[in-house]
């Protein structure tokens, strides 16, 4: 599949800011893995292999990788990688596993990836923080003003090169990743929304034929990939991490030839005869003859004063690595009923933390599962029912206690918030019909034929996003993949040439 080639002690296989390099399978020698300030991070020697997931990705180099003993090796081209990796289950496993676990394991090593410059009174540093955690990026943040009076955040990518004010988007694109859509792009199916059920229709539309292209504002995975590990998924007895179950349904969908584009926020929707045109933040428009509806919902977020000023620092809507590393044998609160609160508590426990679960209920078992609140118990973690914070308190967003509606104080220096979620639909206006929270109608509450369609004929919604849906992410991924059964019947009746 590649070329044998050989390397000397001191030569640089691969440097940090460098565009893209082989997979690399070591068979003698050993290589040392370094941070861009030359700190060594690893070795890796005969019968492993080098890179991570921006090897698959094209993302920009972290890392920077140094012969320290004289190297045999077969040098992969990426490309060639990605098709091996989709039709050899055995290596896809280990390959992909592996790649997954080092860009975790980097996300919790300083002076790795992008350096983000900004206090966290700004706004669009605190948005930019939260998007490169959802995109697991490596980064470094400076809780200050850039040093040169630029407005935040200052953004320095892998390789010396400063973005002032970047967007999400040139973020994205300045690291190599991101597809850059056309001003005006015409497919069959267009999927908004790259969490569980977009990713779902994308795979089954790509698969049988139609153009299908998804756009997501943040991060393809949605809520499920930022989980630690989804303990009830179907065939996969001992859990799977978000991060993996997503990332394996990226690649099935590319493998198919579904164009995933991020970060890509629709804003508006247009109904129309044989196509219906999405509009995107960026002006761009989307005309699609099929249009299935999986935006998800967002973080709910806790109505107490002085919120923002903790979050990033001590509150956290996700309990990942990074933040699992940062509280270990720290007190820590989770806030929430429902299985996402019961699997962060339980995976913060396992990490040294000394972990309380506050929910509002009478009793846990009304809305999280059996297994979970048995793990609860298995891991010592507290659990204290009719309970709701009503005050933070600490010092420049370094929380100290909460203070319960009871009055009640509790010393905590970290807060999780699994507090369910709204509908992300503002955008939809009255273009289809909602429920009164928001939430996409379909089947027969939207006067519609089928299980899956609104209000408006070729517009359907999956997952989430969709009113009565059961919040679970098997769930969003059968209804992602049957969708696309009604897209094909809504197709099968469409005049010919329309559009």
């Amino acid at each position: 599949m590649g070329e044998e080639r050989t390397a000397r002690i001191g030569d640089v296989l691969y440097r940090v800011g460098d565009a893209t390099y082989p997979f690399i399978a070591i068979e003698e020698g050993e290589v040392a893995i370094l941070d861009a300030a030359g700190n060594e991070i690893v070795r890796h020697g005969t019968s492993s292999f080098l890179g991570e997931l921006n090897l698959l990705s094209g993302q920009t180099v972290f890392l920077t990788a140094v012969v320290t003993q004289p190297l045999r090796y077969i040098a992969v081209d990426r490309d060639v990688l990605r098709d091996l990796l989709f039709e050899d289950a055995p290596i896809s496993d280990l390959v992909l596993s592996t790649f997954i676990e080092r860009r975790e394991a980097l996300q919790t090593v300083g002076g790795i990836g992008l350096e983000i410059v900004g206090p966290r009174s700004s706004e669009s540093t605190m948005r930019l923080l939260g998007f490169a955690r959802a995109n697991r990026l490596p980064f470094t943040w400076h809780d200050e003003p850039p040093s040169g009076g630029e407005e935040p955040p200052l953004v320095r990518l892998p390789g010396g090169v400063e973005l002032e004010q970047p967007s999400s988007g040139d973020v994205l694109r300045a690291l190599g990743i991101g597809r850059e859509l056309e001003r005006h792009e015409d497919v069959d199916l267009l999927v908004v929304g790259g969490g569980p059920a977009g990713l779902a229709a994308a795979v089954y539309g790509a698969s049988e034929g139609l153009d299908t292209l998804v756009v997501e504002s943040t991060a393809l995975g949605g809520q499920a990939g930022s989980s630690r590990r989804i303990e009830n998924y179907l065939g996969f007895p001992a859990g799977i991490s978000g991060t993996e179950l997503t990332s394996r349904a990226v690649s099935q969908a590319r493998k198919f030839g579904a164009r995933p584009a991020t970060p890509y926020r629709a804003v508006a929707l247009e109904p129309g005869e044989g196509r219906h045109v999405v509009h995107l933040e960026e002006g761009h428009q989307i005309a699609a003859r099929a249009v299935v509806l999986a935006t998800g919902a967002d973080y709910r977020r806790l109505p107490v004063e002085g919120l923002r000023d903790y979050e990033g620092l001590s509150v956290f809507y996700a309990a990942g690595p990074p933040e699992a590393q940062l509280c270990g044998a720290s007190r820590v609160a989770v806030v929430g009923g429902g299985n996402s609160a019961g699997q962060a508590a339980v995976w913060l426990a396992r990490g040294g933390a000394l972990v309380t679960l506050l929910h509002r209920r009478a009793d846990l078992r009304e809305t999280m599962s059996d297994y979970l609140i048995r793990e609860l118990e298995r891991y010592g973690v507290a659990v204290r029912d009719r309970s709701q914070i009503a005050e933070l308190r600490g010092h420049n967003g370094h929380l100290k206690a909460v203070t319960l509606t009871d009055g009640t104080c509790l010393p905590f220096s970290f807060l999780f918030l699994f507090l369910g979620a709204k509908p992300c639909t503002e955008w939809l206006g009255d273009t289809v019909a909602r429920h009164a929270d928001g939430f996409v109608l379909t089947g027969d509450a939207a006067g519609a034929t089928g299980l899956l369609e609104t209000s408006v004929s070729g517009i359907l919604a999956a997952g989430d996003v969709r009113s009565g849906s059961t919040k679970r992410c098997a769930a969003a991924v059968g209804e992602g993949a049957m969708a696309v059964q009604f897209v094909h019947e809504h197709l099968a009746v469409q005049p010919v040439g329309v559009g």
